[in-house]
């Protein structure tokens, strides 16, 4: 089974050539990979060219969404994943991909890898949703031989609600729901967006795979570069869905919870209703304070 695997990058040279190189020594088959390649950077581009991937290029900043959706106009395959310029793929990490979708009928799905990661809470607590482990908190301190002994053993569970990232859709169900939406530009609110679309066109199996794994070093490219200037992707969910992320998150996607199975219309529960009220008065503070 083959992905179209799109990279979006932006003055992240070293980053992404560990990521490429990990993708290509580590997939079990045999991927089409397309590079984003935001702003100018002849560096990024010759790496690219001399590996001949496939790739578009803005000659500024144009986001993360907009730079995807791009990139993904070049896909020849029939799934389409989505993933971080600063991530490491680990072994078979698309084997298990491949095989819950042959394991189902229809196209219908939001499968994402699992995150390890060394970032901890400022308590020292692994943060929710990964699995935390220390193998380098940047490219100069990176135990690729630590990581590869390791990654197996760590224990952990199948995600509900999924990550977000690096996940795979069905390229037929990327195009109807149109990608990423460009208003969340440079990025921050589009996951949760995008998993509200699949949403409303009726996917309900979000799940994140226990098998499939990756090392993350952070975001590198949003949230730790100078240059980018983060977007208030929160606000912007709320005035288009009329919820919040976090609402949406806990009460539909019922993400970080043990997966068990296609999810469900949350139910009309107290707490359900409380929040849902909450959600609802801090919309219309929103649209009154815009107008």
């Amino acid at each position: 089974m083959n992905f179209s695997i799109i990279i979006p990058t932006f003055e992240n040279y070293n980053y992404l050539s560990l990521c490429i190189e990990s993708i290509q020594k580590n997939s079990y088959y045999d991927h089409e990979i397309i590079i984003h390649i935001n702003g100018l950077d002849e560096q990024t581009k010759n790496l690219i060219l001399k590996k001949k991937l496939l790739y578009t290029e803005s000659e500024k900043n144009i986001g993360l969404c907009r730079g995807v959706n791009l990139a993904s106009k070049k896909s020849s395959t029939k799934y389409i994943v989505y993933a971080h310029d600063d991530m490491y793929f680990l072994p078979k990490w698309d084997y298990y991909l491949a095989e819950e979708i042959n394991n189902l009928k229809s196209n219908l799905f939001y499968f994402s890898s699992t995150q390890i990661s060394h970032i901890s809470d400022k308590k020292g607590k692994e943060i929710p949703n990964h699995i935390y482990f220390d193998a380098g908190k940047n490219i100069d301190t990176f135990d690729e031989k630590k990581i590869l002994l390791n990654f197996e053993n760590l224990n952990f569970h199948d995600l509900q609600g999924s990550h977000w990232a690096p996940h795979v859709i069905h390229k037929d169900i990327w195009e109807k729901i149109g990608g990423f939406s460009e208003e969340f530009d440079p990025g921050f609110g589009s996951d949760p967006d995008l998993n509200m679309k699949l949403w409303q066109i009726g996917v309900r199996i979000f799940k994140g795979v226990n098998k499939s794994r990756v090392y993350h070093f952070g975001s590198l490219t949003t949230r730790k570069n100078k240059d980018v200037i983060q977007n208030k992707g929160r606000k912007t969910f709320l005035i288009k869905w009329k919820i919040t992320t976090d609402f949406f998150t806990k009460f539909y996607l019922l993400r970080g919870n043990k997966y068990d199975g296609p999810l469900k219309i949350p139910s009309f529960t107290l707490l359900y209703i409380f929040n849902l009220l909450i959600n609802k008065i801090v919309y219309f503070f929103y649209k009154w304070i815009k107008n």
